[in-house]
Order: C-alpha cells, then sequence, then structure tokens
C-alpha cells in the first residue's frame, strides 16, 4: 500500500510545459515531413510502374561522385548512405538530448519507453524468424526489418485522419521513436557491416575528435564543422560501417548544455533546429523516392510476392508483432510498478499506440537493402511487405485512434486553457503548484 503522501507512478505523463511545447514543435516539423515522405513514396510507386519505370531505374542507377576517392555512387546510394546520415544526426541530436535534460535522464520515466521499445523490437524480430527459420537463400539476414517504427510516416497518419492526441501520448510516441532509432543504430552498426577495414574508422576518428573539441567550446562556424562532418562521414564509408552511424557520433559529440547557464538553446538544441526541417523535409522524403519505388509487375506480382516467408514474416511482424511487443511490455510495467495510466488514458489508447508503432518505412526500407542488396528480388520482396505491413497497421491504428476522437480533443482542450494569459495552460500551472506544495 502506499504511504499518505506518496503517490504511485503514472505511466504516459504529459510533462512538463517547457518540454511539451518543444515536443510540439518536433511533432509538427516532423509531420509536414511525413507528408512529404508519403507524397514521395506514391510518386515513386507510381513511376516504377509506370510505361517509363526504366527511367526510374536508371536515375536511380546514375552514378556521380568522385571515382578517385571511391565514392562515384549511385543517385539512391547517395540518399541512403549521404542524405540518411543528416536523418540519423538528428535522432543523435534528440537522443543525447533526451539522456542528458529530457524524460530518459530519470531511470523512472525512462523505463516504460525503453521496455516499449524493446518489445517492439524483439517480438516482431521473432516473429520474422520464426516464418523464416527454413527458408533458407540468407533470408533470415532481415530479421530486423519489422522491428523499426517511423515517426515521420505515423505522424502524417494522424494528420491524415485529423486525431488529436493528448500530450502524454504524444511525449510516448515521441520518446518511443527517440529508444528505436537508437536500438536501429546499434542494430545496423552490430549485425549490418559486412567488412570492417580498422584502418579507416581509426582515421575516421581524427575528424570527429576534432569535431568533437569545436563542438565543446561552443563553435558554431559552418565552415569549419561541415568540412569535418563531411570527411568522417567518407572515413566511415569507408571502412565498411554504414555510413549513416558517422551521423550518430557527430551527434553525440554535441554538448546539449549551455556552457554559461541563461535563457535560450544549447548547442545541441540549435542544430536540431537547424537540421531537423532539413532531415524531414529533404532527406528521408528523397531517400523514400528511391527506396519505395518497387516494380509490383517486376517482383513476380503482388501475390507471388507475399508467397515468400520474408515478405509474409515483415508484414506480420509490423502488423502484429509491433503491436503485441509495444503493448505487452507496457502491460508489463505496469504490473510489475503498480504504475497507473494517465488520468483520461486507458488500455485502448495504448493499443492504439502500439499499432501506430507497426508504421516501418524509412529504417525498414533500409536494413532491407542491407541485409539482401538493394535491387534484388528479395529486396523488391521486402519493400512490398513494409509497404503493406505499414498500410495495415496505419489503417488499423487510424481505426482504434479515430474512435477515440472526440475523447482526446476533450483532453487537448483542458490542456490548452489559459485562463491568465500567460503563456501557460493552466493544468501544467496547476501540477507544479501541487508538486511545490507537496515539495
Amino acid at each position: 500500500m502506499a504511504t499518505p503522501g506518496s503517490r504511485m507512478p503514472s505511466l504516459f505523463s504529459r510533462g512538463s510545459w517547457p518540454e511539451v511545447r518543444r515536443i510540439g514543435d518536433i511533432l509538427r516539423t516532423e509531420t509536414v515531413g511525413g507528408v512529404l515522405l508519403l507524397i514521395a513514396a506514391v510518386l515513386a510507386l507510381a513511376w516504377a510502374n509506370s510505361p517509363w519505370s526504366e527511367a526510374y531505374r536508371s536515375l536511380g542507377d546514375f552514378r556521380i561522385g568522385p571515382a578517385a576517392l571511391h565514392l562515384d555512387l549511385s543517385l539512391a546510394t547517395w540518399a541512403a548512405d549521404g542524405l540518411l546520415a543528416i536523418f540519423f544526426f538528428v535522432a543523435g541530436l534528440e537522443l543525447k538530448r533526451e539522456f542528458v535534460a529530457g524524460d530518459l535522464r530519470e531511470p523512472r520515466r525512462a523505463m516504460l519507453p525503453v521496455a516499449a521499445a524493446l518489445g517492439g523490437m524483439a517480438v516482431p524480430a521473432l516473429i520474422y524468424t520464426a516464418f523464416n527459420l527454413r527458408a533458407g537463400d540468407g533470408a533470415l539476414a532481415g530479421w530486423a526489418i519489422p522491428t523499426a517504427t517511423d515517426i515521420a510516416f505515423a505522424l502524417a497518419v494522424l494528420g491524415v485522419i485529423n486525431t488529436h492526441l493528448p500530450a502524454a501520448m504524444r511525449t510516448f510516441l515521441l520518446t518511443l521513436a527517440v529508444v528505436d532509432d537508437l536500438l536501429a543504430i546499434v542494430i545496423i552498426a552490430v549485425f549490418y557491416t559486412s567488412a570492417l577495414h580498422f584502418g579507416w574508422l581509426l582515421l575516421a576518428l581524427v575528424p570527429l575528435a576534432l569535431f568533437g573539441l569545436l563542438v565543446q567550446r561552443r563553435v558554431r562556424s559552418w565552415w569549419l564543422l561541415l568540412p569535418l562532418a563531411a570527411v568522417a562521414w567518407a572515413l566511415v564509408h569507408a571502412s565498411g560501417v554504414h555510413a549513416t552511424v558517422a551521423g550518430v557520433a557527430l551527434a553525440f559529440a554535441v554538448p546539449v548544455s549551455r556552457r554559461r547557464p541563461g535563457p535560450g538553446p544549447g548547442l545541441a538544441e540549435h542544430f536540431e533546429h537547424r537540421f531537423r526541417p532539413l532531415s524531414a523535409g529533404v532527406a528521408v522524403p528523397v531517400f523514400a523516392f528511391f527506396a519505395a519505388g518497387v516494380s509490383v509487375v517486376g517482383a513476380g506480382g503482388l501475390g507471388a510476392s507475399l508467397t515468400d516467408s520474408v515478405a509474409i514474416g515483415v508484414v506480420v511482424g509490423l502488423v502484429v508483432g509491433k503491436a503485441v511487443g509495444v503493448f505487452g511490455a507496457t502491460w508489463l510495467v505496469q504490473r510489475f510498478t503498480r504504475a497507473r495510466l494517465a488520468e483520461g488514458l486507458g488500455w485502448w489508447d495504448v493499443f492504439g499506440l502500439a499499432l501506430l508503432a507497426g508504421i516501418g518505412f524509412t529504417v525498414s526500407l533500409l536494413i532491407g537493402e542491407l541485409a539482401f542488396g538493394a535491387g534484388t528480388e528479395r529486396d523488391d520482396h521486402t519493400k512490398i511487405g513494409v509497404l503493406l505491413g505499414s498500410l495495415l497497421s496505419a489503417l488499423l491504428a487510424a481505426v482504434v485512434l479515430r474512435a477515440r476522437n472526440r475523447h482526446y480533443q476533450g483532453i487537448c482542450t483542458v490542456e490548452e486553457r489559459d485562463s491568465d494569459a500567460d503563456g501557460v495552460p493552466d493544468v501544467y500551472e496547476e501540477e507544479e503548484e501541487d508538486q511545490s506544495a507537496r515539495g
């Protein structure tokens, strides 16, 4: 039993007003990026299945870059290895900020999103493995494909169905995506490095160290930082480690807190504001354009693709595995910590978010290419599985969350009410007063 004056931990807490406002700004940018991502994916699919499909493939295969540096890469590879490094740089900045100054710095708050992300990775991987255990031909290499969640795609779905999520659910969704990105980075670096060249990797430490030294001194000059970042990326690319890992390494070098206490963003938040629009609005949509263009006829037809255990494992892993993993891990956290859901939220809402986590697009497509090779028949089947699984997850999540939209609107109305017009909603001021009184 709880002692008088004590409070049981709460799942899906909305957080402080500055954090909620920051998350709202991030989600608005990601929502716009998600819409652009959807447009890019639809355009790629339409072009790849049109009479001009050969032109689409030729565009992706067009090579550009200095051959002397072994960087004469195709446009599709530049999108996957180059532009996605920007995406992972922003993800790394957000991840470090969450661990240093956000919800993940407190073990009690971090427990739920970490557990949910681990569950949302483990169960889809197990389901995929079960479908492909006897498939042979290297099918098990794609075990990590259904483990990723695409926050931009998920937010685009919420925007399309006009669903208002309360602050607690938005905070959980973003934090889950941040931890999910960390797991994806580890998986790519550890399991999808085919040949490692330690010499190039050691050389990459030099520009990384110089970059870190400059940002620790709060240097913001682009003409110093960008060349060092580019050299670090090129050396990591040459080492055999996927080049996007360089983006994360660079992000982890950026300090979160200000050198001197005072108002204004730290350097990590400053870089995030600068690069998130580029990541969400350019890098991810361009990658989606080159990665999502699978020819249904060229892949042997939709029916033939879905007889491949790889595609089946991806679809079931995303739709069923993610929902069971995220929901089950959340229930277990509640069961063993005796925590309670935040006021106004129920397990139906948790289930809706768990379904939404099954939208695995950008990173899933990337892992599919790393596992089977871009342009191979298995990669095409993987793309169809990712597209179909993400679409089914989106439709199911839309049904569940849309059914609760009126309830969410009521919660949002309370959370946005500002009686004294001081710019801080009343509910957050009341919580601060309550915490001060208990303290």
